[in-house]
């Protein structure tokens, strides 16, 4: 039966990770009325409650696919306005891209915690992390300003 309904061992794990993130994460992070350290502290404590079982799902043979589940969970955090509030007047596929950037990047980030961090994970750490990288992006400009030297940044 398993088989049946999801074709093989690691969709059911992918299956067992997005149930995971619906019924614990989403409910714990998700809330855009919380404030966004306390989102991003709940995103990194939870990441760190299930070490062993994301650990194994991102170092097996289901670690693209469920790099890619969360690639695409980070970026449904991630809103086209939000963008465009922090970076300007961005067209769609522009928009696209750097949110693409941002997620894979705070993927990337998760990934190498979660893997590699020494035991016990620090979730306050990984929350300070990504809220610095956060905040930069937030002052930087997209504007392709000319440099004193007259050439584009």
């Amino acid at each position: 039966m398993v088989y049946l309904q999801f074709g093989d061992r690691d969709a059911l794990l992918l299956a067992a990770a997005a149930d995971l993130v619906e019924r614990e994460l989403i409910p714990e992070a998700g809330d855009a009325n919380f404030p966004r350290r306390a989102r991003v502290l709940a995103m990194a404590r939870h990441f760190a409650r299930h070490r062993p079982f994301y650990r194994a799902m991102l170092t097996g043979s289901c670690a693209f696919p469920m790099t890619r589940a969360l690639n695409r969970l980070f970026g449904s955090l991630l809103t086209m306005t939000g963008l465009r509030e922090l970076f300007g007047d961005l067209d769609e596929a522009t928009a696209q891209d750097l949110a693409a950037m941002i997620t894979g990047g705070t993927g990337a980030i998760v990934n190498e915690w979660v893997i590699d961090a020494d035991d016990p994970l620090d979730p306050e750490e990984l929350a300070d992390r990504l809220l610095r990288l956060s905040t930069v992006l937030a002052r930087s400009h997209p504007a392709l300003a000319p440099t004193p030297a007259g050439r584009p940044r």
